[in-house]
This record gives C-alpha cells, structure tokens and sequence, in this order.
C-alpha cells in the first residue's frame, strides 16, 4: 500500500486560494476550463451556484470558460432559470440524438463531454447550499499546478439540512461508510485512502474521460475511481478538502436504492477486471417493502445497468475533436 499518497496528494483548498496564479498557469498552459452541472429539477439552488461561480471565476478571475447545465427533464424551472443567468442549457436527450435515450446522472456526464470545450472539466452537482468558489478553484488546483495529477476529487465534512434554518453538524456520508469503504477495504486497500470516494464533485483532464466508461447511472462515481486507478495509477489521482458541504438530506429507502446501484456496478466492474468469477449473474432489481393499510407491499426498483463506452469511441465525438 502506497502510504505516501496521502501525505503528498491530499490538500487544503487554502492552497489554491490565490487565484491569480491558478490564471496566470492556466493561460501558459493554454487550456480551457469547462463546469458542468448535471441537473434534475434543481430550481432552489442553480441559480445561486451559477450567480456565484460565474461572477467569481469568469468575470473576476479568468479561470473558468464556460458552464454547462446538462439537464435529466426537469419538470420545474431549472434550465430557464439556468438559461436565464447566461449558462449553457442542454436537454441530455438533445445531445448525441442518434443514440439510444437513457436518464441518469452518468448519462448527463459522459455526454457533456460531447458539448464542452474544456481541456479540463469539472463536475459538480446542483444541491449544494453553501456553494462558494472554492468548490472549482480547489479542484482545478493540483491539476494546473502538479503536472502528474489528472484527477481530483473533493471531500469535507457534510451537515445535512433538517428543515428551515436547521443543520446538523455531523452526519452524511453513509453509503460510503458502510457500503464503499468496506468494499475498497476488501479489493483496493490503497483506494481507502480517498476519504470520501462518492463525492458529487470532482475535476480531471478531457484526455481522462473519454478513455473510461460511464455508468448512466449513480455508479459512476464508483467505476471512475476504479477504471482511473487501473488505467494510470493512483498517483494521477488527487483529493482536496473543502471544509464544508451542506446538502438535502436523503431517507434510508432512498439511500438503499443509492447502496444496489454502488454494489452492482461495484462488482460488475471488479469481475470485468478479472478479480472476482461470479458463478452466476446478478439482478438488476432491488425489493423493498411498503406497509399499505395492513399489508406490505414489495416496492420494486430497477435499474437498466446500462454503460456507455469511452466517448473517444463514438465517431460523432471522434469527428468533432478531429480525433
């Protein structure tokens, strides 16, 4: 196990809080910047997120170039309001029309990469109540500035909102404690030592992207970390710690559907590595159950397991990058 890693790839967002210089790199590398915002009838909090990223790291500081809202339908007012405060806004199943349409947060991934322009891209999900500029410029951080990293991810502590002006001072991160964490501990001890592996946020180089899969749904942040760390290593790997991220909080039903879709891509990948010989295949169903007057209910949810190939694959994306 690599000890050092965490020593030399685990940082303060502090760091990085001179933004002139994070510019000043930037532009003698000559790259591009691109945020993307997966979103899915997120009303209460985009337009906050892109009011203060925009006017923080474009018009004060030239970090970013664009930011891209990749939107799952939403049935509130999430794009106009999106659309209203100058991001780009894109219906997912507008992009790459000719494929089959899936819904999902990787979908809304993988095809942003078909419509930024970024030679970076930084992700980050449209929830988070304390949004600040820290949450870009700390991820961009060790990839403008270390020439090994091509990828970085956040982690913090998480209060979790109760209810109008309430907030718990501990707690979230659940599903990486008890369902993440003891399955790295089994197959990738080094892969422990990224704090919080689920995070809805995080950055790399385009060159790191299209050359992984992308789960359409929320195991993508689980296959990122495994496909990255079998590719390249996990000395192209970086973590940041931003302090805080206050979010919605979630029910244990809904936790649960998270933990099957996780464990299911968990060891889907695992046996495509070759780790593990499953001697039958799995379901793609989990079942729980709902009290209905006096009788329970099985309440069935089920998941496609479809994954996107690496986009460099895609001849639409070949021919638009001139690959």
């Amino acid at each position: 196990m690599n000890k050092d890693w965490l020593k030399k790839n685990t940082f303060h967002y502090s760091e990085f809080k001179n933004l002139n210089r994070l510019v000043k790199e930037k532009t003698r590398k000559n790259l591009r910047i691109s945020l993307c915002l997966p979103t899915l009838n997120e009303e209460k909090t985009i337009a906050k997120e892109i009011i203060i990223l925009k006017s923080e790291l474009m018009t004060r500081y030239p970090l970013l170039d664009e930011i891209v809202v990749v939107d799952s339908g939403s049935t509130d007012k999430t794009r106009e309001i999106a659309r209203s405060y100058g991001a780009k806004v894109y219906n997912a199943t507008d992009i790459l029309p000719n494929l089959e349409k899936f819904k999902g947060k990787g979908e809304n991934l993988w095809k942003s990469l078909y419509i930024t322009s970024g030679d970076i891209i930084v992700y980050l999900d449209a929830d988070i109540k304390n949004i600040h500029h820290r949450f870009v410029y700390a991820l961009v951080g060790p990839l403008l500035l270390f020439d090994n990293i091509k990828y970085c991810k956040a982690f913090y502590d998480r209060p979790i909102a109760t209810g109008k002006n309430k907030i718990r001072p501990t707690g979230g991160g659940r599903v990486t404690e008890l369902v993440i964490r003891p399955l790295l501990s089994l197959f990738f001890p080094e892969l422990t030592q990224i704090m919080q592996p689920l995070s809805g946020e995080y950055a790399g180089f385009r060159e790191v992207f299209e050359k992984i899969p992308f789960p359409i749904g929320y195991g993508v942040e689980t296959s990122m970390i495994l496909d990255i760390y079998e590719k390249w290593g996990l000395d192209v790997i970086a973590q940041v710690d931003l302090d805080r991220r206050v979010h919605r909080n979630q029910d244990t039903k809904a936790l649960g559907k998270m933990s099957f879709v996780i464990l299911k891509t968990f060891f889907d990948r695992i046996e495509k590595l070759g780790l593990i010989d499953l001697k039958q295949d799995t379901f793609n169903e989990i079942i729980q159950y709902n009290l209905v007057g006096n009788e329970y209910q099985p309440d069935i949810f089920k998941i496609k397991g479809v994954e996107r190939p690496p986009i460099i694959e895609v001849p639409e994306y070949r021919e638009k990058f001139n690959i």
